[in-house]
């Protein structure tokens, strides 16, 4: 199988209101704000579990076993080109602003969300935006602190959810 290529193949949304985030339909989808080409192309980040260890061994243990525990992410946020005039990712995105990131890879950016196309769904709270330092021959950038919570279900993120 040939590989595939990562260039122009992602499409990063946030999405107000997903009744199933294990399948969210294309109206949900269309109805949120398109995030992609206002992304750095190093600009999201942190959307890689860390799964915790727990210890299983006993006091008759002769090896150190473990399981698996709690998932988390850290250090997630996107880091986003500021626009001029009416600047809409960066006007709704505030603190505390609720919502979900919705990331599809693997498909070219500018087609349209489809049946059964997979995506990953992550109930998210914004935090604060940081302004990036200045520095010559760039854009104007800022980054936004994406929170990942337990979402209604209280299983965090879909990871495998599929367009309904």
């Amino acid at each position: 199988m040939p590989d595939i290529t990562g260039d122009g193949k992602i499409r990063v949304y946030w999405v107000t209101t997903i009744a199933n985030q294990n399948a969210p339909t294309t109206t949900e989808l269309n109805a949120g704000i398109d995030l992609t080409a206002t992304i750095t192309a190093d600009g999201l980040m942190g959307l890689q579990p860390e799964t915790a260890d727990v210890d299983v061994s006993s006091l008759a243990s002769t090896f150190n076993a473990t399981d698996n525990g709690r998932v988390s992410f850290s250090g997630t946020k996107l880091r986003l080109k500021k626009q001029s005039g009416t600047d809409t990712i960066f006007t709704t995105l505030l603190k505390d602003t609720a919502g979900f990131l919705v990331v599809r890879r693997s498909i070219a950016q500018a087609t349209a969300w489809a049946s059964a196309q997979g995506v990953e769904v992550y109930p998210a709270k914004c935090a604060e935006v940081a302004r990036v330092d200045f520095e010559p021959n760039t854009v104007e950038r800022y980054e936004i602190g994406i929170k990942i919570t337990a979402g209604s279900g209280g299983t965090g993120p879909s990871l495998r959810a599929a367009v309904a």
